[in-house]
């Protein structure tokens, strides 16, 4: 493994990745494919812009011609695919762009890598295909129940992946991580999105009465963790990769308030979305016992950090907070912020 390809890869995991195999592995080459649609951002990429080993390519994975010329031009013998649409609620509101990315999109770069035999491929999926468990925690093995267009197309994605391993014998993984966050995230998930409004001592719109749970996974145990899998793991094998860190949102809200100063009167209880998961939680023992991978950050300290890292960054996310951001912000939270119910 030499020169491996990373889509999605101007993304929040997939730069995280990119900028960690950079830097740790200089004998490889990193070339990232990212259609830079709205969450892509090559400023996630300026601290490895003008590395030797990095290169970047602008394309769609649906498009074919693209995807065989870079798998050939570059020699690529691995991929890690992060290309997808990621945002549950934007998901609901139009799902045809994640039906073209994260199910065909990963078809067609499934079936050009065959042709061109490339070694191995690794595809970066959601807890969320298992769907909400009330009690006890998601294993490998448990049925898929995906519950948004959102999950159902990372869930059909998973399936086309171990079709190809299963009729093709291609060397793949997959790795399903838990409620990622970290610095350089765009600021449509909680994370990133309360910690930007509080910052300008704007309402913070948390869905139905905010006891969602979520297993919450700083950026750099995920890249880790991939990182692991793409060299150790088994083919056709799936890896859970969990945070083992659970809390109900309006918890993670109040941290965030707290750590910032800010008061919880920011806080408006909003009409929740549809077909909103209760909790997600998973186990770690697969991964853990056949890979030897575990969480290495604590959540309070790399929540602090994360929040610290976008109040000194401001020029990041404040250019990304205008034009089609602000028409999704009206869209999605205008009418629930109208009749919303305030404090905390």
């Amino acid at each position: 493994m030499k020169n491996i390809l990373v889509t999605g890869g101007a993304g929040f995991i997939g730069s995280a990745f990119v900028r960690r195999m950079v830097e740790k592995y200089p004998e490889y080459n990193i070339i990232v494919l990212d259609k830079l649609t709205y969450a892509g951002n090559l400023d996630n990429l300026l601290p490895v812009h003008d590395a030797p080993n990095y290169a970047f390519e602008r394309g769609d994975i649906a498009h074919r011609e693209t995807v065989q010329r870079i798998l050939e031009q570059y020699s690529i013998d691995a991929i890690v695919n992060f290309a997808a649409e990621s945002h549950v609620d934007r998901s609901i509101l139009d799902p045809d762009a994640f039906i073209h990315t994260d199910v065909v999109g990963l078809y067609i770069l499934l079936d050009v890598a065959r042709k061109l035999g490339v070694q191995r491929i690794h595809h970066v999926s959601t807890d969320e295909v298992y769907g909400s468990i009330p009690e006890g925690f998601f294993r490998e093995g448990d049925p898929l129940e995906p519950n948004s267009p959102y999950a159902a197309s990372k869930a059909g994605g998973e399936l086309m992946v171990r079709a190809y391993h299963v009729t093709y014998g291609m060397h793949t993984t997959v790795t399903r991580g838990s409620n990622t966050f970290g610095p350089y995230q765009y600021p449509e998930k909680i994370a990133p999105f309360f910690i930007t409004e509080a910052i300008d001592d704007r309402p913070l719109p948390l869905y139905g009465d905010g006891m969602q749970v979520r297993d919450w996974l700083y950026v750099d145990d995920h890249c880790d963790a991939i990182d692991v899998v793409l060299h150790k793991g088994a083919p056709g094998a799936i890896y859970n990769v969990g945070g083992e860190h659970e809390m109900h949102n309006i918890d993670v809200t109040r941290f965030i308030l707290k750590t910032l100063g800010k008061p919880e009167s920011l806080i408006r209880y909003v009409a929740d979305r549809p077909g909103h998961d209760r909790r997600y939680a998973l186990t770690n023992d697969k991964i853990r016992a056949e890979l030897g991978w575990d969480v290495k950050h604590n959540f309070e300290e790399a929540m602090t950090a994360t929040i610290r890292w976008y109040q000194a960054n401001e020029w990041w996310w404040r250019k990304i907070k205008t034009g089609e951001y602000l028409e999704y912000y009206k869209a999605q939270y205008g009418a629930r912020l109208a009749g919303a119910s305030g404090g905390a």
